[in-house]
């Protein structure tokens, strides 16, 4: 990854226009590396004496740690600044340090300072993480503070005074506000009468009981643009995320409706083909539907599903513990790297509906399948339909080795339940998911992560839906 420095500094207040020779990227040679020590050697033993023989420590050690460096026109190195994660097993909460810059490229002239420090931003960002903090000398905290990063705390670090700031990481806040934010406002117009959205107490539920039944009815469109990129899979994804929402509610699926537009009827033909898979390997009859050829690519699956207890989306109360239950096996669906997890394509039909009978089979006070909006986001609208808030501890959220915090927290994990209940509640055996209690609600509203030092970093505001409680 490189970056180039006029593009990294433009907009910065007092930051005139740098020379686009000089990049910014991560050190590709040993002799990068061996420039960067020396900077940072001259920087903070030879000049600050924050050290008295050399400044290397564990983080240089770390395989996982980073080394930026500035480069100008001559390929000589201007600056450095590495970044790492914070903990031996990483939860998406990285570090930044040893920001050192050349004598004679310091100041607003080159801007190499700022880069460097923008390029650590984008980064750890890259990289999926969630909270990115520095511990910065106080001389530099007003540049830091310009680029948008936030004062925590004084600190003392190897004897010297120096400001813990952190860079606000808007992952989940836009992913929330992209996809999630708008529907209070949009729908309003249909919340009246008993039974609209849900009725009293499943209100913004994924799936309606149907009055006067024992019937629950969901329904789910998939993006025009996956279902022309990739039909087969959106076919599949169609009857999966259907069955999810039915799962969430503890109803036993009975069937499904689907609704095709198509430009022909050989791409018809590939999304039914997903359909039909899909439909197999649950053991879920698809009952009929409407097809249009002619038209630009649409797809879009109702499904009913029996329960005479359908679990809310809204019953969780202050002191409950969240748990995630989620298939970690599987991988990336190829093309969709760091936002569709693929678990359920190579599952059985027998361990397909152990996972979608979970949520039925331990019966807890609340339930949602995590949606686009991710693990967080789907916590988020869990606990304002609950009216409350809640806190999800990074470190204990069950995560498919070699991804990242921040692609895992915020990915369609393909088969994930949230579940809340009173603490020590054991839930029913869930096939091949892992279960894991990751979180609590409480009366402070909107969603807070815990992280394993302890601190909590706000993720989402009260009003993530903007349809209230339940």
């Amino acid at each position: 990854m490189t970056f180039d420095v006029e593009v990294l500094t433009r907009g910065l207040v007092g930051a005139a226009p740098a020379a686009p020779a000089v990049t910014v990227a991560e050190a590709g040679t040993a002799a990068e590396l061996e420039a960067a020590a020396r900077l940072r050697h001259a920087t903070f033993v030879a000049e600050q004496g924050l050290f008295a023989r050399h400044d290397r420590d564990d983080v240089d050690d770390d395989p996982r740690a980073v080394t930026l460096v500035a480069r100008a026109d001559d390929g000589s190195v201007l600056g450095t600044v590495r970044l790492a994660p914070a903990t031996a097993v990483d939860a998406g909460w990285w570090t930044g340090s040893r920001l050192a810059v050349r004598p004679d490229a310091r100041g607003h002239a080159l801007g190499v300072g700022s880069a460097l420090v923008r390029a650590a931003c984008a980064h750890a960002e890259a990289r999926g993480v969630l909270r990115f903090d520095a511990h910065v000398q106080p001389q530099n905290s007003r540049l830091f503070s310009r680029l948008g990063w936030l004062r925590l705390d004084d600190a003392l670090v190897h004897g010297h005074p120096h400001v813990l700031m952190t860079w606000p990481v808007r992952r989940v806040a836009d992913l929330v506000a992209r996809t999630k934010a708008p529907l209070g406002v949009t729908l309003g117009a249909l919340a009246r009468g008993d039974a609209a959205l849900g009725g009293p107490g499943f209100r913004g539920d994924d799936g309606a009981p149907v009055p006067g039944s024992d019937l629950v009815a969901v329904t789910d469109a998939i993006i025009p643009s996956m279902v022309e990129r990739d039909p087969e899979w959106a076919g599949w994804c169609a009857v999966l995320v259907n069955l999810n929402d039915l799962g969430a509610m503890g109803a036993e699926p009975v069937g499904l409706l689907d609704s095709l537009g198509a430009r022909d009827r050989s791409f018809a033909t590939r999304v039914v083909h997903g359909l039909a898979a899909a439909a197999r390997a649950w053991d879920v009859p698809v009952l009929g539907g409407h097809t249009q050829l002619g038209v630009p690519a649409a797809l879009s699956v109702t499904a009913l599903g029996r329960t005479a207890t359908p679990v809310p989306g809204g019953g969780g109360r202050p002191g409950h513990e969240v748990r995630l239950t989620a298939d970690l096996g599987g991988r990336w669906r190829h093309g969709y790297t760091g936002l569709q997890w693929d678990s359920t394509s190579g599952r059985s039909t027998a361990e397909l509906q152990a996972m979608g009978s979970f949520v039925a089979r331990t019966a807890p006070a609340a339930a949602k399948d995590v949606s686009m909006a991710g693990v967080v986001g789907t916590l988020g609208m869990l606990a304002e339909a609950s009216g409350c808030g809640a806190t999800l501890d990074v470190a204990d959220v069950p995560r498919p080795e070699g991804t990242t915090a921040g692609d895992w927290l915020t990915c369609f994990p393909g088969s994930a339940m949230l579940t809340v209940d009173v603490p020590g509640t054991e839930p029913a055996p869930a096939g091949p998911a892992t279960s894991r209690v990751c979180g609590t609600l409480h009366d402070s509203p909107g969603v807070t992560l815990r992280w394993p030092d302890g601190r909590l970093t706000e993720a989402l505001s009260p009003h993530v839906t903007g349809l209230g409680p339940a």
